[in-house]
């Protein structure tokens, strides 16, 4: 009687190209992520920055 696994067998290397893909597969989402977390602060922080001058422009 032979055993026969649901997950998949181990099929050997990854061809450089496929070890490129699993990369970007990986990690790629977390590059994004921190790409639209670095532009969204970047933005925030010039509002700031305009927000503070338009006050100090203000007159009392």
């Amino acid at each position: 009687m032979t055993f026969l696994s649901p997950l998949p067998l181990h099929l050997g290397a990854l061809h450089p190209v496929e070890q490129l893909l699993v990369g970007l597969v990986a990690f790629g989402p977390f590059v994004v992520l921190f790409v639209v977390v670095y532009v969204v602060r970047r933005r925030d922080v010039a509002e700031d920055e305009a927000d503070a001058a338009r006050e100090a422009d203000r007159p009392v």
